[in-house]
């Protein structure tokens, strides 16, 4: 039954760390977003205040652009902020099972020791009493 559970446990830790990869590459991919839209928003409010032609024309429309821009960085920063949460928690999980695993592993190369030990003391008294004097005769 041991082998079973770290099986699983294997399994497990092996999906948690996938989990956790797939977490932090959202996170990156919400920074990176956060990080456009922010230079959207310099690269148009610099156009706005070096006077460019069509920002005087369509001021309205440069600082909403400006606006929605920076909008969009907060909520990338914020979804990346969440997806930061979410790696931490994956990793205490993936660790915690990872540590469960580790266990599960020493449990079993226990038993499988114990398990030889008993038979190799078994032995002897199988093949009957000549045998264990034959070992006492040996030593």
């Amino acid at each position: 039954m041991s082998k079973d559970r770290r099986e699983r446990l294997g399994k497990l830790v092996n999906v948690m760390e996938r989990l956790k990869d797939f977490h932090q590459a959202q996170h990156a991919g919400h920074l990176a977003a956060a990080v456009r839209a922010n230079a959207e928003a310099e690269e148009i409010a610099g156009r706005i205040d070096a006077g460019d032609a069509m920002s005087s024309l369509f001021p309205d429309l440069y600082h909403r652009r400006v606006a929605d821009a920076l909008r969009r960085g907060r909520e990338s920063t914020l979804r990346a902020e969440t997806e930061a949460r979410a790696v931490i928690a994956a990793d205490a999980r993936t660790n915690a099972l990872a540590r469960a695993y580790r266990e599960a592993a020493a449990f079993e190369e226990r038993d499988k020791a114990d398990k030889e030990r008993l038979e190799f003391i078994q032995r002897p008294a199988a093949n009957g009493p000549q045998a264990s004097r034959k070992l006492d005769l040996e030593e």
